[in-house]
């Protein structure tokens, strides 16, 4: 792999950077209420009416269905539904290179949604079922380029944000689907906004986890030391793996190892960076999930590809390039939903997004970290879904 610009040639935009449009003739206020909902606004005139709803979930809580409801979303399923089956499945062979996995499961003559996974390089699971109501919904899982069950595994030729958007349309034309949802976490959330921002005709609704804009200083911030500040632990055995006259960019460091033509190197510069991730991605450390940087054929995929788009920004034009075309998909219903704690893509993404997109509905859960398995972010998962089957049941 060629590695082009890095991220690690800073921007002079600060990490934590995150205005607020003001005026000199107004404020911009939050006031805390009784109940966990809080909302800020600023002149009707000037600027949308900005709010974000903090969930009051608690992690040991075994039931979601009783955690706070409030206004619109009172009465939404929260629980995630049970395990269901695919009813069909298949490859498709998207170049002469590539040839995807995909499946559906739950209703064959419901709304379909295709769930986009995370990494890049991620893949699918059973799990990422459950978020949909399988009588309503027909719901379609597939692995892109390189990860899960398509081939060949873990490539990074004709590997990029906009062959995956191709990707996404050759399957949506093979399933003989004229629109769809678009549901997608952490990379996901990065592909479902690409993909709706490149056919805003083709989507019914989003919803987005984990925000991840794929700019340098979140690249920065978790691949750079940032993120060490919180997990410092986790984060040695990451930085160890590489000679200190190489830690001037982990990316590129990471890069040059993931590429090797020595298969141990591949894997143990994979498990390492697999690891990082898995170690963080929780607000409370899930042993399972760790453990996924353990499987070489997993972890090779994750990191490698996750590391060709981070060193290649994404192949977006600019920096900012998914705000700055949110006007493109400004119409279409959306929810964000984003852990407090999430270490990974960290809220100041989803806040951004936010302020250009008041418009979306705006989560925000206060125990939580990246992953959508956590409780109180499966919970807004699910009631987004709710709340979009609901209105498209209310237009029939």
């Amino acid at each position: 792999m060629r590695c082009f610009t890095s991220s690690c040639s800073r921007s002079s935009t600060p990490l934590f950077s995150s205005t607020i449009p003001t005026s000199s003739s107004s404020s911009y206020s939050l006031s805390l209420l009784s109940n966990p909902t809080f909302a800020a606004s600023v002149p009707e005139k000037k600027y949308p009416v900005l709010r974000a709803q903090y969930l009051d979930y608690k992690s040991t809580e075994p039931k979601l269905i009783d955690s706070m409801e409030s206004g619109e979303d009172s009465g939404l399923k929260r629980e995630p539904y049970s395990v269901i089956e695919p009813y069909s499945s298949g490859f498709l062979k998207v170049s002469d290179l590539h040839t995807i996995y995909w499946e559906q499961s739950g209703n064959p003559d419901g709304h379909p949604v295709v769930f986009l996974h995370g990494g890049p390089g991620g893949g699918t699971s059973p799990t990422n079922r459950r978020f949909f109501d399988p009588e309503f919904y027909r719901i379609i899982l597939f692995d892109q380029r390189g990860a899960g069950k398509s081939t060949p595994h873990a490539c990074l030729k004709e590997n990029t944000t906009w062959d995956l958007i191709d990707d996404i349309e050759k399957l949506r034309e093979h399933l003989k689907i004229t629109e769809w949802q678009v549901f997608g976490g952490s990379w996901g959330s990065t592909l479902a906004l690409a993909y709706s921002q490149s056919h805003p005709d083709k989507v019914t609704g989003l919803v987005l986890r984990g925000i991840f804009l794929l700019r340098n200083k979140e690249i920065d911030w978790f691949y750079e030391g940032g993120a060490a500040a919180i997990y410092p632990d986790a984060w040695e055995p990451f930085r160890d793996l590489i000679p200190e006259n190489e830690r001037k960019c982990f990316i590129d460091a990471y890069g040059k190892r993931l590429n090797s033509d020595d298969l141990e190197t591949q894997h143990a510069a994979a498990r390492a960076w697999t690891k990082w991730e898995m170690m963080t991605a929780h607000l409370i450390p899930n042993d399972d999930n760790i453990k996924k940087g353990d499987d070489d054929n997993f972890s090779l995929a994750f990191a490698r590809i996750e590391n060709h788009y981070f060193s290649n920004k994404g192949f977006f034009p600019s920096d900012s390039y998914l705000l700055e075309n949110i006007d493109k998909i400004r119409h279409i219903d959306a929810t964000i939903v984003q852990g407090r704690y999430d270490v990974v893509c960290p809220m100041m993404s989803a806040w951004d997004l936010h302020k250009v997109w008041p418009e979306a509905d705006f989560k925000v859960v206060p125990d939580a970290g990246h992953s959508a398995n956590e409780l109180g972010i499966a919970a807004e998962l699910v009631a987004a879904n709710e709340r979009l089957k609901n209105a498209i049941k209310g237009e029939r």
